[in-house]
């Protein structure tokens, strides 16, 4: 952690661990801000996209003879216009249990041969405005022969069930362990008891407030494609474009993106409609536009969770932990996302450990093909998950064998002098305090008030229930990060960094790590973090890892500053650069009161003119910073539920969380972070399900049939902090944007299990699944 200067009020007021308010918010409110559809690049036409209306079907021919003829169409492209471009496939060189790599698939950006999934785009339409090109690509005609359709991961990996692929046998792509298989089975064995659950991770619509939208342009003079393009990191997906489809060097591509409304992994990376802008727009020489609309968004972004658990935990006589085991089927969709496969593979693997020491895990998930929308990153990405099934465990095992769930928890939790710990996860804990975590939520929930609440309930005529969700979460480790640091000549500062804001307050986070290093005025810091030309690395916004690895590298291009700093401020003031010491955005000659503020030596360097070679001519400096571990960010979440028996609908009534995210730059954004994961996870837990039809239609397609949580949804979200400093990261910090879903789940459902007499239900626990337990 950076050292500060309290003596320096300002501080006390933007300094890291102050509440300051976000910068983003006053150009947002103003309506200042600018997302993808907001652009309007001069002389922009409109692409729409042709989609499939079958889940599964042979392509005879597309006709688009009537299309092309319409008013303003500028032209209509199949698949055989875009065969020049490479595929889209996963990226994680993840195997089979076996040892053979997993069975990849290219997808293209139009289907060719078969449509897989309702949704599929087989073609799209360019035209002076949208109004046309909606026209024209209704009159696109399709001649697909119907096929035999399959939704759900074990139905399609069951023998008998349509192909997908002639070369994915059994529609499974990936048969993947983790662990030792004889070792887990041998500790079942053994096991005073055995507590096994089947368990839905129920899929979700990513439902982002933007929509996702492209403008393609192409600088004929440059020989360079530019995508304007909501994302979560402009270097990747830049590298992503160049290499893989549009097959170009990676200085002929540039990526924009501007504000972000909401992605949660799902705009992550490249989709289809990136490189049908980019042909159009080269092939026609104007900037081409596509914004999807809601009901094109159901289908086309990828879909989040999907996975079918078989879920068991071992305890020995005592109660301790032996083992834990999965066995789970992967929902991928009709095509694999870049990280589709590592949800339930190493995610699963790395956070079913939580914070218990349970000395052995097993984790064997079959990968499966289906006719649904692909599925992709979302909210946690296997973390949350891994954390529900390990706590649901708990609380059916405590009532199976008649223990205190709570001393279950305790009897099992790693202790600090373990630490570091090596989990057979792979992981190595570095701090924490599982127990005191646990016992302040339970203090601040008012547990032992409990009873007095159930009989005010009681009396009313409905069940009142409680539940903890216990968690620990592996964040995804920093990939290498640009720290870059420019003293504009308007006497501001700017921070060049590779990761992205789409929604949780980069700018102001950022901008206390600066002030506390350098002591630059936190009016001053600008942030510049969409523009793929700015970057030489970047390993974008995903996996929480955002403060560890840009606010890392700020403090190590802050140290260069400083050295540079030195040597200036040794010319400035006529000393040595040993002599000068710099406290609080002060340059100044030890022993003296002589010395020079960081910004008035900026701005001096540019204004004293031709300098000695030995003098840097400006206090800029870029970094890279390597990556660093993991951090495991952890908490529990305490929450309770009413549900009216008549009518089986749960309301929240009351909701606690205690979270160790170590070091804390901004408490309240770190809150409204954590009430978003909780919302999340509520509406998972409670209202979200995508589902279909038999024959691979979407049935719900609409936020008529498509459940959200709403503000009269939730209560009031208690929030408390209980940190124990990362000792892995220069900043402290563990990560938090994930954490709130990864406590939710399990909370929310263990209060509703309570409440229904330990009966399991799979998320959502909608009124007709709860009213339908409550009657056996």
């Amino acid at each position: 952690m950076p050292d500060t200067n309290l003596a320096d009020p300002t501080l006390l007021k933007f300094g890291i661990g102050q509440p300051v308010k976000r910068q983003e918010d006053p150009i947002l409110l103003r309506g200042q801000g600018r997302y993808t559809d907001d652009m309007a690049v001069e002389g922009q036409v409109w692409c729409v996209m042709v989609r499939s209306p079958y889940a599964h079907g042979v392509i005879r021919g597309i006709s688009v003879d009537e299309a092309r003829g319409m008013p303003g169409v500028l032209g209509v492209f199949t698949a055989a216009d875009m065969a020049e471009y490479g595929p889209m496939r996963s990226v994680l060189p993840l195997k089979n249990k076996d040892g053979t790599p997993l069975i990849n698939i290219d997808r293209g950006p139009l289907a060719a041969d078969r449509v897989r999934f309702v949704g599929d785009p087989v073609a799209f339409v360019v035209a002076e405005t949208k109004a046309q090109a909606k026209d024209a690509a209704e009159a696109v005609e399709m001649d697909i022969d119907a096929l035999p359709a399959v939704t759900e991961a074990s139905v399609a990996a069951a023998p008998g069930a349509p192909l997908l692929y002639d070369h994915v046998p059994g529609n499974v792509v990936l048969d993947f362990r983790f662990g030792d298989a004889e070792k887990v089975e041998a500790a079942f064995a053994k096991a005073a008891h055995v507590t096994t659950l089947n368990i839905r991770n129920n899929r979700i619509v990513v439902a982002a407030m933007e929509p996702r939208s492209a403008i393609g342009e192409w600088d004929a003079a440059e020989g360079r494609y530019v995508l304007r393009v909501g994302s979560q990191g402009v270097f990747g997906l830049r590298n992503q474009m160049a290499n893989d489809i549009l097959k170009v060097p990676v200085d002929k591509v540039r990526i924009i993106t501007g504000n972000v409304g909401g992605s949660f992994g799902m705009k992550a990376s490249a989709y289809p409609e990136y490189a049908c802008v980019l042909h159009a727009a080269k092939l026609l020489g104007r900037p081409v536009k596509w914004t999807d609309e809601r009901s094109g968004s159901f289908l086309s972004d990828c879909h989040g969770r999907d996975h079918e658990t078989e879920a068991s935990l071992a305890l020995d006589g005592d109660g301790r932990f032996l083992a834990v085991r999965l066995r789970s089927y992967g929902n991928m969709g009709a095509y694999l996302s870049t990280v589709g496969n590592l949800m339930g593979t190493g995610n699963f693997s790395k956070n079913i450990q939580s914070n218990y020491a349970t000395p052995l895990l097993l984790v064997e998930t079959k990968n499966v093909v289906t006719n649904t929308t692909p599925v992709s990153a979302y909210r946690g990405a296997g973390r949350p998950e891994g954390n529900y099934f390990m706590e649901r465990l708990i609380e059916t095992a405590a009532r199976e064998t008649g223990r205190d769930a709570i001393a279950l928890r305790k009897l099992n939790h790693i202790k600090p002098e373990a630490f570091p710990f090596s989990a057979p996860s792979g992981s190595v804990y570095d701090s924490g305090d599982f127990s005191a975590v646990l016992d302040r939520a339970l203090e601040a929930a008012d547990w032992n008030g409990y009873a007095a609440r159930k009989a005010e309930s009681d009396a009313r005529g409905v069940l009142r229930g409680r539940g903890i969700g216990n968690f620990l979460e592996c964040t995804a480790p920093p990939m290498k990060e640009q720290g870059e640091l420019v003293f504009e000549a308007d006497g501001t500062v700017t921070i060049v960094t590779g990761t992205l804001d789409y929604g949780q307050g980069h700018w102001s986070a950022f901008a206390q790590v600066l002030h506390s290093k350098l002591g630059v005025p936190f009016e001053k810091i600008r942030l510049m973090q969409g523009d793929s030309d700015r970057l030489v690395a970047g390993g974008g916004t995903g996996g929480s890892k955002s403060l560890m690895a840009s606010g890392a590298a700020i403090l190590q291009a802050a140290d260069i500053v400083i050295e540079k700093g030195r040597a200036a401020a040794g010319y400035v003031l006529e000393a040595a650069a040993e002599d000068i010491e710099f406290t609080a955005g002060r340059f100044s000659i030890a022993g003296t009161d002589r010395g020079i503020g960081i910004m008035e030596l900026a701005a001096k360097l540019r204004a004293i003119g031709p300098l000695p070679q030995e003098v840097p001519n400006s206090l800029d400096a870029q970094t890279v910073y390597d990556q660093a571990p993991m951090a495991y960010p952890n908490g529990c979440h305490v929450c309770e539920v009413e549900i009216d028996p008549d009518t089986g609908i749960v309301r929240i009534d009351r909701y606690v969380t205690v979270n160790d995210f170590g070091v804390i730059v901004n408490p309240m954004l770190v809150e409204g972070q954590a009430h978003g994961g909780i919302v999340q996870g509520i509406g998972q837990a409670l209202h979200e399900r995508v589902a279909y039809s038999e024959d691979g239609q979407l049935l719900t397609g609409t936020y008529m049939d498509y459940g959200l949580p709403r503000a009269d949804d939730l209560p009031s979200f208690g929030f408390e902090s209980a940190p124990s400093p990362c000792t892995t990261n220069p900043l402290g910090a563990k990560g938090c944007g994930e954490a709130g879903c990864a406590g939710s789940l399990p909370a929310v459902m263990n209060a509703i299990s309570d409440a229904l007499g330990g009966r399991h239900i799979d998320m959502p626990a909608t009124p007709e699944r709860v009213w339908a337990a409550l009657r056996g």
